[in-house]
């Protein structure tokens, strides 16, 4: 038996865990070409797996183990994160069989998950409505919501990329504004997103309301007793939209901060932007991620199920 066997011993398409599994997580993190971010989110999901491993009393764990453990993340996580953790599980079990040390018993379990709940975009009446209301409070805060939404909804950009932008992050090139972003699986702020002037003037009356501000200091600040003057995160940031969405009449489910991510893209494209021009403002890595809004735009306004009725007329 080898030491890494001796660590993880193996049974037929079963993986008998004992507490020094944990060291065998170590040499598979060391193992990977990637990002520092990308590895210790890799990390975090391997510990909350065999914490799960533990809380549930497992000696060993087969294949059905690791479905209902992503079952189990269903209620606790967004379906990107749960994609994120079970990423991070496949490829641990690759290393595992690449190794000689146990089979990959995680071939064909689907790291995406199905939710039945996917979200929802804003139609322009709607943005504007929630611009209405956010103009009606001109409070600090009220300010800093209405830059908010402004900035989500004409960029596109995600909650996290809100959370780590920096005052110091918006600069002038030629005659745009632009905002560098730290984006999904980077390590600098090397994309950015343009700041129309409307976005910008909003901005700008919300900085106004923060004293003696340092370019260093975060975009967007907490303004409640517990964390003034802190970064504001991206559970607050969820928490901030979806408040101002029920305060308009819009309580769904469907509809969440990520909504205004959908709703900058299908805004664009029933615009008039180009496939291209959309992918660059959204960042898509994949150009047929951009293409499925183009292909929901056109199912909702020529759904052939209206033309049903003309036959039967």
């Amino acid at each position: 038996m080898t030491n890494n066997q001796s660590l993880i011993e193996i049974e037929t398409r079963t993986l008998a865990v004992n507490d020094r599994a944990g060291d065998l997580v170590n040499e598979y993190l060391n193992s990977l070409d990637v990002l520092p971010v990308t590895k210790c989110n890799y990390e975090k999901a391997l510990k909350k797996f065999f914490l799960y491993v533990q809380e549930e009393g497992l000696k060993s764990i087969i294949r059905k183990d690791i479905i209902a453990y992503k079952n189990s993340l269903k209620n606790k996580m967004t379906p990107g994160s749960i994609q994120v953790y079970m990423s991070a599980i496949r490829s641990f079990f690759s290393f595992l069989q690449a190794e000689g040390i146990a089979p990959n018993m995680t071939s064909g379990i689907k790291s995406k998950v199905s939710t039945g709940n996917k979200r929802d975009f804003l139609r322009p009446e709607q943005v504007k409505t929630i611009l209405k209301e956010c103009s009606l409070d001109t409070t600090p805060e009220g300010l800093r919501n209405k830059a908010l939404i402004m900035l989500l909804v004409t960029t596109g950009l995600r909650t996290i990329e809100i959370e780590r932008a920096n005052i110091k992050d918006i600069q002038q090139s030629g005659s745009q504004k632009l905002l560098y972003i730290q984006g999904k699986g980077r390590e600098g702020k090397d994309e950015f997103v343009v700041i129309n002037d409307d976005t910008l003037l909003c901005l700008k009356d919300y900085l106004s309301t923060r004293p003696e501000i340092e370019e260093n200091e975060p975009l967007f600040i907490s303004l409640s007793d517990r964390n003034r003057g802190g970064r504001l995160t991206t559970r607050s940031i969820r928490r901030i939209i979806k408040t101002i969405f029920k305060s308009v009449g819009l309580d769904s489910d469907k509809l969440t901060a990520h909504s205004l991510r959908h709703t900058a893209v299908t805004l664009v494209l029933k615009a008039g932007a180009t496939i291209q021009q959309a992918q660059a403002m959204a960042r898509h890595k994949n150009i047929n991620t951009t293409m499925i809004y183009a292909h929901n735009i056109d199912r909702l306004e020529n759904a052939p199920e209206n033309l049903i009725m003309n036959l039967l007329k």
